[in-house]
């Protein structure tokens, strides 16, 4: 059994994070380019990877339990992020609202990783 409240409070704080990292210096990650929109999805899939892959370390859960203490920390911040990007403008009036799928990718592409890496760490011994 994994104990539900550690990674529904990690889970939140990255939500939170994430949040306010995009209200202070959304700007910065839409910037025009493909060489910008390549590194915003490459580091996405780098910090998710490496939290997936850490995620029984931070959450002092053995690595078989991986995946499930990861889905936990996944869904606070995949629901808080979907409600975010449906009102994209309301959040986040200097930006561009047609940005909201960039955002929402790049949200799915973090996560995902994160899941992924979890996969990877909860299929060993």
């Amino acid at each position: 059994m994994i104990p539900t409240l550690k990674p529904l409070v990690l889970g939140f704080s990255i939500a939170a994070a994430i949040f306010a990292l995009f209200w202070l210096a959304g700007p910065w990650f839409f910037l025009e380019g493909r060489r910008p929109f390549q590194i915003n999805f490459v580091a996405g899939a780098a910090l998710g990877l490496l939290l997936g892959l850490s995620a029984p370390r931070i959450l002092n859960v053995p690595a078989r339990k991986a995946a499930g203490a990861m889905a936990l920390v996944a869904v606070p911040g995949m629901l808080i992020m979907a409600a975010v990007g449906s009102h994209f403008a309301v959040f986040f009036p200097d930006l561009n609202p047609s940005l909201d799928k960039v955002f929402g990718s790049l949200m799915l592409w973090f996560y995902g990783f994160g899941l992924a890496g979890a996969l990877w760490r909860a299929r060993g011994p």
